[in-house]
């Protein structure tokens, strides 16, 4: 079965150093190499990677509207009520202490330059329902997404207002929550994303594709992995 063979490769979407970073062992001012490279890899540009395959000419119009919906909100806020995900990330960033011209021209670390590579090569020359899996299914999904599928209902307000004070930026840092607005909007609005998603790829993947569509995940997967391996050691994070 398709879905599951996709959320076992994301069941390994859990780097070795995470701890580091979720923990809190790593100084603030010291994950500026890593919000760098999220900023230069995908935050910046994710609204064009889906965009592009959108703009496939095979790709079906119930999927592009799921498309449309997700680049409309990743680009401008529209749906959720705030503004572009890249800029409510810009407004984290500034909360955590960095200038928005830190993350002017960014230059990727070579593991990480090589994912970029990837998720434009995937998004723009592969069958649609190729780079739309790695996009929405990969990219946007985590380590968790298969307990994120079972949940039924959206999380209320006093949820996600717990979920943000237990943020290591807020609770460890002492980044004031009002900047994490970005993290508020995922939690809003991604469920209906992530179910969108895989109606979307599991809708439309035929028998034939399925073997290249995981082989996409688990090339997605690698790259991921080897980034966040530069990524660690630019903030000064040894493996163990």
């Amino acid at each position: 079965m398709l879905q599951e063979r996709l959320l076992r490769i994301l069941e390994r979407k859990n780097h070795w150093a995470w701890p580091w970073f979720a923990e809190g062992r790593v100084p603030l001012p010291r994950l500026r190499p890593h919000f760098q490279q999220e900023w230069a890899v995908y935050v910046r540009d994710f609204p064009q990677l889906l965009a592009r395959v959108m703009g496939h000419r095979e790709t079906p119009q119930d999927s592009r509207a799921m498309l449309a919906a997700n680049i409309y909100e990743e680009q401008t806020g529209g749906i959720s009520g705030t503004t572009s995900h890249p800029e409510l990330f810009l407004r984290m960033m500034e909360g955590c202490g960095f200038s928005r011209s830190d993350f002017d021209d960014v230059q990727l670390l070579p593991a990480a330059d090589r994912y970029r590579r990837f998720l434009d090569e995937i998004s723009g020359g592969d069958h649609w329902v190729v780079g739309a899996a790695v996009l929405t299914i990969f990219v946007e999904g985590s380590v968790n997404e298969r307990r994120e599928l079972q949940k039924t209902d959206p999380e209320s307000k006093a949820e996600i207002e717990a979920a943000i004070r237990q943020h290591p930026l807020v609770r460890i840092h002492g980044v004031d929550p009002k900047f994490l607005e970005l993290q508020r909007v995922h939690k809003e609005v991604e469920g209906g994303h992530r179910q969108d998603a895989w109606r979307m790829v599991l809708g439309h993947t035929p028998a034939a594709l399925e073997d290249r569509v995981a082989s996409a995940l688990e090339t997605a997967l690698q790259r991921w992995l080897a980034y966040r391996d530069d990524v660690a050691r630019a903030c000064g994070i040894a493996r163990p």
